[in-house]
């Protein structure tokens, strides 16, 4: 298995992951009162909504570094 095999493996794994993920996600349906913050006083983030955001973010850096890879040819 090459170098670039192994990536294109990790961007796949990391989109369909991405995909999970982001559907376990909770709606956030603070209505107009999201746009003046006012939504944010009366709700606490959960240590699983904190977790689920930082698996979020870290497959979103994944999935964009192997796609900026492959598409520019370093491999």
């Amino acid at each position: 298995m090459k170098i670039d095999q192994l990536v294109e493996i990790i961007s796949i794994l990391s989109a369909l992951l991405l995909i999970v993920v982001v559907l376990l996600h909770s709606p956030k349906s603070d209505g107009l009162g999201g746009l003046s913050g006012q939504a944010e006083l009366f709700t606490s983030t959960k240590s699983a909504e904190k977790t689920l955001n930082r698996i979020t973010w870290a497959l979103a850096l994944l999935f964009m570094s192997t796609t900026i890879i492959l598409s520019a040819g370093w491999i």
